[in-house]
């Protein structure tokens, strides 16, 4: 089973990263586009930009999150891949599980990194910079496994991409309220809320996103 599944992450991986439609790079493009932006909507008052560029990031770290919904778990079941698995013997609750961690190998640390180019074009500081990027490393993964979720939910349904975004945004809502909230209100507990939320997206991810893909086959 381990073997398998190993196999599978590297599959995963390997179609996240380097796969059509952009892989890794296009979510880190966007992310990028919109650090760039900001700046030319707010103006050049570089106080206004630091208190607000973090809640930026947040934001961004969203959007760049749902792009690739519609690569998460439709195109594996269009091709018969779970049939395949469930006659192997592999859950539909383990795969999810790899495709979470591969969703967040894909863009989680490539956002935190690229979060140090947007933290230069934002302008915030050292201890700002430091907040954003422990809020990312425990929020992330909670996106990641939310978006799986999403992306299983609504495989198969007409117009499934755009319904997955607008279903992701009001849900990722706690998150991006306790991300960004704590750098207001000076780090432990919005970090400590932020985790506490992603480990919730965590635990409920497989199972639900499983139940969706077994209602899809049948």
């Amino acid at each position: 089973m381990s073997g398998a599944l190993l196999s599978i992450l590297r599959r995963d991986l390997a179609l996240l990263l380097l796969g059509r439609r952009g892989g890794a790079v296009l979510p880190v493009l966007f992310f990028l586009a919109v650090a760039m932006l900001f700046p030319f909507a707010v103006g050049p008052d570089a106080q206004l930009l630091a208190r607000t560029g973090g809640g930026v990031i947040w934001v961004a770290a969203l959007l760049a999150a749902i792009l690739p919904l519609d690569r998460l778990i439709e195109p594996d079941i269009e091709l018969g891949f779970f049939d395949q698995w469930a006659l192997r013997g592999i859950s539909e609750e383990w795969i999810v599980a790899m495709r979470v961690l591969a969703h967040w190998l894909s863009f989680g640390p490539p956002l935190m990194l690229t979060s140090l180019i947007a933290a230069g074009l934002l302008g915030l500081d050292g201890a700002t910079l430091k907040t954003v990027e422990i809020g990312l490393l425990v929020g992330t993964p909670g996106l990641a496994a939310l978006g799986v979720t999403v992306a299983a939910i609504t495989a198969g349904l007409r117009g499934g991409a755009a319904l997955g975004g607008l279903l992701v945004i009001p849900l990722a809502v706690p998150l991006l309220i306790f991300g960004a909230g704590s750098l207001s209100t000076g780090g432990e507990g919005g970090l400590a809320l932020t985790g506490a939320v992603s480990l919730v997206l965590l635990a409920i991810a497989p199972f639900a996103a499983g139940a969706a893909i077994r209602a899809s086959r049948n």
